[in-house]
């Protein structure tokens, strides 16, 4: 997996090249500091991934992201910030990043994101997730039955469907209706965000990973 860095903070880009170096599969395959500069490294690499700062001085990653799509660029992008502000991340969804993690995030989280995008699949900072859910004025959780509320700490453990039903002394097929269930209150794409949403919000711990 090629991935190339966008930040303006020599610092930052240091910080993740070795985060990324950490994992065998993953090649840091170049750097750049602005929109200009990232379009030649983008064009001339063509990475598998990008992770790209959201403020590159006086330039918008959201705009990067867009004007390397226009070029017919596909890399996959994950914007990186120390943002949590809904506007932001609201912008984000419109230009359909692929992944959203907060700086503050731990090495592991952000190699975490990176397999999950690489993969084909969304991934969004558990605690940006919790904010978006809370904009109605209330936890998600409180949506969910006594016993989809166990399912979803059983999925956090990473439990499969038939660990799940063993320990809840339910059938598969009512594991699977009510992960659906979940999945729809949640408003998550996936059992994978159901776990991280279920430890972002302290439900509980687990270990993360990757299918």
């Amino acid at each position: 997996m090629d991935i190339v860095i966008v930040d303006d903070h020599p610092l930052v880009r240091r910080g993740l090249a070795s985060v990324i170096s950490m994992q065998p599969d993953v090649n840091f395959a170049g750097e750049a500091t602005n929109g200009e500069e990232a379009m030649r490294v983008l064009e001339e690499i063509r990475p598998d991934l990008v992770l790209i700062d959201l403020r590159l001085a006086d330039e918008s990653g959201l705009d990067v992201i867009k004007m390397a799509r226009s070029r017919g660029i596909d890399s996959k992008f994950i914007l990186l910030t120390s943002s949590a502000s809904r506007e932001d991340f609201l912008k984000a969804e419109e230009v359909l990043v692929d992944g959203y993690v907060l700086k503050e995030a731990l090495p592991e989280e952000l190699l975490f994101a990176i397999q999950l995008v690489y993969k084909g699949r969304k991934y969004y900072d558990p605690g940006l997730m919790e904010d978006k859910m809370r904009m109605s004025g209330k936890s998600p959780t409180d949506e969910l039955t006594p016993k989809e509320r166990e399912v979803l700490i059983e999925l956090g453990q990473g439990a499969c469907n038939r660990e799940i039903a063993s320990r809840l002394f339910i059938s598969e097929f009512t594991v699977k209706k009510h992960v659906s269930q979940i999945l729809a209150k949640l408003q998550v794409a996936d059992r994978t965000q159901a776990a991280l949403y279920a430890n972002a919000v302290g439900l509980t711990k687990y270990e993360m990973s990757v299918d």
